[in-house]
């Protein structure tokens, strides 16, 4: 039977579309085969977070823009997200992130997330009892530290100074004083939605795992991780090892340098569908859409594809999920799954993802709701629907 409404719940197809476009493609593949649909784009603290959250809120959100300090010293103007007036959205690589590199090599060792510090400052002092951090796409690996500067924390060397930039200032690290930066955000709650779960150090965390992505040299990543050591060596002289919490390592440490101020460290997606409300979109759904750039093994360690997936499972709802490509999904966790690759090999789905997308969308749905028909050939990994009662 066609549902009464499919919901349309993807997240940022990386590098070809962001949440809510590629949310308006799927929707109108679903409204091409004749069903209703809602838009609902998630994110997992990665990019698009903010404009994801902001466009949930609708009329009541608004964007502020503000220049601050870049990843690399230099200035660059920043968005600011106001879900309502005292409860405020920074996506951390609107001022720190790889994004903000424009010119010239990417450099591991200096990069700071400063600028990030700055955001939550004006969010503060604007009237913010609440922020929301979203802490993925960095280009820093500072633990940090650059971060918690901004907000007034003493970080110093062995002659009183103030330490360098990036995660190399932090060989200097001989003093932390986060008093100042405690009184900045008195009051006000920061949540940060993690993108990754990994801890500050070791072959999962700040800079092992994610250093040379940003342009880190194995000898960098060998003197990041040193440096991350003393930080946390040193902030743990000052109270609890925060080092292991789930989601330290994510952006570079900034989960790690935003927990030492007493910040609750989330899984991004789980967060961010909270926040959008989308139980109760699926509830009265009669099927959801989900996908990403690529679907693998590793949708399923907190990706938003699989954290909509699940949501679904547990209502019963059947879940298809789209990608630009589909290499060993998840089994069990989608009803179908569609590759907008195997649509037309001809056609380059980086180049062309709207109109693919919408393609892709339109055959799913038909091949999920056809009254006699089977389902698409395009699919894959086909499920049998649960019954609400066993999720």
């Amino acid at each position: 039977m066609t549902p009464a409404v499919v919901i349309c719940a993807p997240n940022a197809f990386k590098g070809t579309l962001g949440a809510r476009s590629a949310a308006a493609a799927m929707a109108r593949g679903v409204r091409d085969a004749g069903v209703v649909a809602v838009e609902m784009p998630v994110a997992d603290g990665g990019d698009g977070t903010l404009d994801v959250l902001i466009a949930a809120r609708g009329s009541g959100a608004r964007v502020s823009r503000h220049r601050v300090t870049g990843p690399g010293g230099d200035r660059v103007t920043a968005r600011l997200g106001w879900l309502s007036r005292d409860e405020a959205v920074i996506e951390l690589a609107e001022a720190s992130g790889i994004r903000r590199v424009r010119t010239g090599p990417l450099d591991a060792l200096h990069a700071t997330s400063r600028g990030t510090g700055e955001l939550i400052r004006i969010a503060v002092d604007g009237g913010a009892t609440r922020i929301v951090v979203g802490v993925g796409g960095s280009a820093c690996t500072d633990g940090g530290a650059g971060l918690l500067q901004a907000l007034g924390a003493e970080l110093t060397d062995l002659s009183g100074a103030a330490i360098g930039a990036g995660g190399a200032g932090l060989a200097d690290l001989e003093a932390i004083d986060l008093a100042p930066a405690l009184q900045a955000i008195a009051g006000c709650a920061i949540d940060v939605a993690c993108d990754i779960r990994g801890p500050l150090l070791g072959s999962s965390g700040a800079a092992q795992m994610f250093a040379p992505q940003k342009g880190a040299s194995q000898d960098d990543v060998r003197r990041l991780e040193e440096s991350l050591a003393r930080f946390a060596r040193l902030a743990t002289s000052e109270g609890d090892d925060l080092s292991a919490l789930p989601g330290a390592g994510a952006a570079g440490g900034c989960g790690f340098g935003l927990a030492l101020l007493g910040a609750r460290l989330l899984p991004g997606a789980p967060l961010i569908c909270d926040l959008i409300g989308l139980d109760a979109a699926i509830r009265e759904a009669g099927a959801v859409i989900t996908g990403e750039g690529r679907l693998d093994a590793q949708t399923a360690e907190g990706k938003a594809p699989a954290e909509v997936a699940t949501r679904a499972l547990r209502f019963g709802i059947p879940c298809i999920a789209i990608a630009g490509t589909v290499l060993d999904p998840p089994p069990g966790l989608f009803t179908s799954t569609v590759s907008m690759a195997s649509l037309d090999p001809a056609v380059d789905s980086r180049k062309h993802p709207r109109p693919l997308l919408r393609r892709a969308t339109k055959l799913a749905i038909a091949g999920l709701f056809a009254n006699e028909a089977g389902p698409s050939p395009l699919m894959t990994a086909e499920v049998h629907r649960p019954d609400p009662r066993e999720a």
